[in-house]
Order: C-alpha cells, then structure tokens, then sequence
C-alpha cells in the first residue's frame, strides 16, 4: 500500500487514487464493476439532460430524447441488485414494490401513488414504477423521495440483494446528482403513454462529444453556472419569504382562536351576572318575606308572654293570700281539725285546677320554644345563601383578573405583528434593492456584448422573464401585507371592544360592592334579630323557672310528692320504652315519676336530701338552669 504523500509526490491526486483502487476492486466483484457503470451512466445521463434543457428550454416534453434516456438510466439503476420473486407465471423484478414504500415514509408522497394507481392504461407492476418516477420529476421531489429511500436500509433488504446499488455508497451519489434536476420543468403527459411496454435501452450515441462542443460546453456550463447562481437565490428568498407568510397565518388563525374564545367567555360571565342579579332579587324578597315572619311571630310572642305574666301575678298574689290565711288558722284554731280538713279537701281541687293550667302553660312554652328554634334555622339558611353570594362574586371578581391577563397578552401579540410586519418591509425594500442591482447588470451586459445579441437574447428573454415573476411575487408579497393590515385594523377593532366590556364589567364591580353593603346591613339587621331573640329566651326560661317554684311551693303545700307506683307506669316517660328484665325502672327523686337508666342518669342534690340523688333529664335541666339564674 501506497501513503498519501508518496502518490502527491508522483502526481497522483487522491481522487485518482481512489478511483484506481476502486477500479481494482471492480475488477475482482462484478457487481462492484456494475455500480460504477451505472454511476458513470447517471452523472453522464444528468449532465447531459440539464445542458441540453438550459440550451433548448427549461419546459421539457415525454418526447425529448435526452429524458427518455434519463428514465432508461433511471430505471436500470433502481433494478440493479432487485431480487428474483416467483409467480405463477414465473420469475418477475418489479420496481414498484420500493418505490411503494415511499408513501408510508413521506405523506407527500400519497397523491403520486394515488394516482398511478387510478391511471387506466397502466397493468404491470414495471409501468406504474415508470409512471412514478416521471411524476416525481415533475414535482421536483424526485431526489427527496429517495433519499428517504435510502435511509431505511432495514426496509430495503426486503427488495433488494446486499450488493445492490441502492444499498451502497454509489446511490447516495446518485441522490445527490438529483437535485440539480430542480432546475428543470417538465411537462409530461402520462396518460395516454403506453409504460408497460417500453423497452428500456441506452443510447451511448448521445454522450460522445467534439473539441467543439466541449469549448461551447464550458461557455454553457459558465452561463448556467450564473443563471443556477441567480435561481438558487431567488428560490432562497422565495422560501424565507413563504415560511414568514404562513408563521403570520398560524399566528393570525391563533389570534382569531383566542378572540373567538373571549367573545364566548365574555357572554358567559355576562350570563353569570345576569343570573346573579337575579339570584340576589330572589334572596331580597326571601330575607323580606322572612323579616315579616320573624315580626309577626315575635308580636304574638310578645303578646302571649304579657297574658302570660298576668296570669302569673294573679295566680302568686291569690296563692300569697291562701297561705296567709292558712297560717293565721293554723296558729289561731289548731282545735279546728275538721274545718281544716275540708279545707284542705277544696284545696286538693284548686291544685288540680292549677295543674292542669300549668300543663297547658307548658304546652305553649313548648310551641314557642319550636317556634324559635325555626326561626334560627331560617337565619342560618340566610347566612348560608349570604356567603355563597360572597363566594360567587369572589369567582366573578377572579374571572375578571383572567380577562385583564388575556387582553395584555393580546396587545403583546399585536406588538410583535407590528414587529414582523416592519421586518417583512425591510426585506422587501432588500428584494428591490437586488431587483434594480439585477437590472444595472442587464443594462451593462447590453452594453459590453453588442456584438453579440444573437447569442445573448436567449438570456436576456429568460431574465426578462424571471423579473416578471419576481415582480409577480412582489405584487403577491405586497397583497399579503395589505391582508395582514387589514387583519390588525380588525384585531385593534377588537381590543377596542374588550376594553368597553372591561368598561362594563368594572360598573358591575361598582353594583357588586353595592349589593355586598347591603348585604351587610341585612346581616346586622339579622344579628339585632337575633339579639331580640336571645332576649326572649332567656326571659321565658326565666318564667319557666318561676313556674317550677310554683310547682314546688304546691307540693310543700300538699305535704309531699307524687310517688308513682311500679305497676302503673310499663314505659318510660321520656323515650318511651317498654320496660323489660334488661330495662329496669327508676324513680326520679324530684318529680316522683318512672324512667328507664338512660334517661334518670344523673345526679344531683335537693332541698330534702343534701346527698346527691338520681335525677331524670327533664329536672335535671331544669334545677341547673335555676342554680345558673339564682347563684345565692
């Protein structure tokens, strides 16, 4: 083996270097000796088709020879290495299987594949391949297509031998001799084509050249060198110029999306409010409704608890004199037993008379005491509407602050438009600045080479032309600009409108503090209410607690208490409750009467007996509410 700079020393290039030893190896593999061919075959096949368009037209028919023999090339590269498939009629190579492959690859791709398959005429395999390939051409995505191709090598092993031209280096250069065939437009007509039975053969007749045509083709290729120059830059801007455009469309569809999603979520919240207002209309008349109630019940509260007080005093003096009375006999004429007996007997039926008045005292102690009770009720179901009242309009009052952030963020995106927008003029006024630069090199090309006119009048028409088509693009570049204009004029329109709605919803905000100091004055109405109430209650539990001295003093009158019999009482008085063997009966030492364990388990103790006794729920309520009241 030779090093590097012992071949640069011979004046051998490493290049040709490379070239040697791959002829060598070509030599020992045959396929190896097939890819060159084929490689060499394509460069010469590629070259020839771009002069010999650029010479006679960029706009190419199925008709013209150099492209009949690019596709033949075209089509024996692809089938080189393809293996052998059997079928019924025997062993077939088709190209359309890979070239299928395509279409799960790059989605671009599917309406090529679509439409070789609707095409009529065709009915191999062979011919659907051919009219993909001339398909491709036409859309100048032929060199894109197969680079993807070759890039998943796993799904070409299914198609293709080891050795095969598109699994090695020589169809990546291939690929690459591709792309300059974007320089061409080709126009072809693939319908009526008969594909299927084309014979594929090379003409090498096309390739061999003169001393002349190699000078004419070096002035060519230097031509073509400026005019492919020229084109590339042109597509380049075309490109930026196409990807700003359609960044403006997504940003503009954006802002249309969020503007449309505004609008709706300013009519909810309008709908929100509107049903608020609503909700606080009906809550106004439940709370007067309610405050007449309130003042209804406690006048006839009121009023019961004056007749009551009545009845009180004049039941305490007639009792105060009876007992007088009875004292004076009992000192003066104690001799007089009889007398008092019978006495004693009218008073037996005075107390049962009072008893049954205390009983039905009871009873409207009770009615109000549940009377009150539902009252307080109904003021915690206001207090409860009240703060979710509250709770709604912090809601309302967050939504608005979302509604604040979007319109900001609205006007930052209409500032960065702004921005765009003044970027695109800048290149515009680039674009111009090359236009007339383009036109100086016209006026001064015209100048120098008069003599010949008759050569460069191929040129100047096709410059022409591509003027026309940048001022097309130009024309097309300063339409979109006035759209997106027009689009920022609507967009302010409409910030305009989100503005006088923020306008509206601060009055809401204004009527919303209204309503919460209202709100607050109902609150503290209920409170004083509720105050009152408070009052009532303590004063009727007071006369409650009169009337069980009155009782007492009745029975220290009669000379004892009730004592209820076992046998008379089966249930319990508070829950009740049958008694049973587990439920045993007790006696409450105050009131006399029979309760079961749960209800007298407590203790306390009584003017007859210091120790603590077993008392039930009810006398034992009430003899800890007397001690509160009286602590001496």
């Amino acid at each position: 083996m030779y090093s590097p700079q012992s071949l640069h020393r011979w004046g051998i290039t490493h290049s040709e270097s490379m070239e040697r030893l791959a002829y060598s190896q070509a030599l020992r593999d045959p396929m190896a000796m097939e890819r060159a061919n084929l490689l060499n075959m394509a460069k010469l096949s590629i070259k020839g088709l771009i002069e010999s368009a650029l010479s006679f037209g960029r706009t190419l028919d199925s008709d013209y020879p150099p492209l009949q023999q690019f596709f033949v090339v075209m089509e024996h590269c692809l089938k080189h290495g393809l293996r052998v498939k059997k079928s019924f009629l025997g062993f077939n190579k088709s190209l359309w299987g890979p070239l299928e492959l395509v279409e799960k690859l790059c989605p671009e791709a599917a309406e090529i594949s679509a439409s070789v398959r609707d095409l009529p005429g065709l009915k191999t395999p062979l011919g659907r391949a051919r009219a993909w390939l001339r398909l491709a051409l036409m859309q100048k995505r032929l060199a894109d297509y197969l680079r993807l191709l070759i890039t998943r090598k796993d799904l070409l092993s299914d198609f293709y031998e080891n050795s095969a031209l598109m699994l090695e280096e020589e169809g990546a250069v291939i690929v690459g001799l591709l792309v300059g065939l974007n320089v061409i437009d080709a126009n072809l007509c693939v319908k009526g084509e008969d594909l299927d039975s084309q014979v594929g053969v090379i003409d090498f007749s096309m390739y061999l050249k003169n001393d002349i045509d190699d000078y004419r083709s070096e002035e060519r290729n230097s031509q073509i060198a400026s005019i492919l120059d020229q084109k590339n830059y042109v597509e380049e801007l075309n490109r930026q110029l196409n990807s700003t455009v359609h960044g403006l469309q997504g940003r503009v569809d954006s802002l249309e999306k969020s503007n449309s999603k505004l609008i709706e979520e300013l009519a909810i919240a309008k709908n929100n409010i509107i049903k608020l207002q609503e909700e606080n209309q009906q809550l106004r008349s439940e709370n007067s409704l309610i405050l007449l109630k309130t003042q209804q019940h406690l006048e006839l509260t009121q009023g019961d608890v004056s007749v009551e007080r009545d009845t009180y005093k004049q039941s305490r003096q007639g009792l105060d004199e009876m007992y007088n009375e009875v004292r004076r006999q009992l000192k003066e004429e104690c001799q007089l037993r009889q007398d008092v007996e019978n006495e004693l007997v009218v008073q037996v039926s005075m107390k049962q008379e009072m008893e049954l008045a205390m009983k039905l005292l009871e009873k409207d102690i009770h009615e109000k005491q549940d009377t009150l009770i539902g009252l307080r009720q109904q003021l915690d179901e206001v207090k409860a509407i009240n703060v979710e009242m509250y709770q709604k309009m912090q809601s309302s009052d967050e939504e608005m602050k979302k509604k604040n952030d979007v319109i900001s963020r609205l006007e930052e995106k209409t500032n960065q438009i702004t921005a765009t927008m003044k970027q695109l003029e800048q290149r515009l006024q680039e674009a111009e600045r090359h236009r007339t630069s383009a036109e100086e090199g016209t006026r001064r090309f015209k100048l120098d080479f008069a003599n010949k006119a008759d050569s460069l009048q191929r040129q100047i028409e096709h410059r022409e032309k591509q003027l026309q088509q940048l001022e097309t693009d130009l024309k097309i570049e300063r339409e979109w600009r006035q759209t997106l204009q027009n689009d920022l004029h609507r967009e302010r329109d409409s910030v305009a409108q989100l503005s006088t709605e923020a306008l509206q919803i601060n009055g809401l905000k204004k009527e919303f503090h209204r309503l919460q100091d209202e709100n607050v004055q109902l609150k503290t109405i209920c409170e004083d209410q509720e105050k009152a109430l408070e009052e009532l209650g303590s004063k009727l539990s007071e006369s409650k607690l009169k009337i069980e001295d009155i009782k007492e003093a009745n029975k220290a009158l009669q000379g004892g208490q009730v004592w209820l019999k076992d046998k008379e009482a089966t249930h319990c008085k508070l829950c009740e409750k049958e008694f049973s063997i587990s439920r045993r009966k007790h006696h409450c030492r105050n009131c006399g009467e029979i309760f079961c364990n749960s209800c007298s388990d407590n203790e306390l103790p009584l003017p007859a007996s210091p120790k603590p006794v077993r008392v039930c729920d009810t006398c034992h309520a009430l003899l800890l509410q007397r001690c509160s009241s009286n602590p001496t």
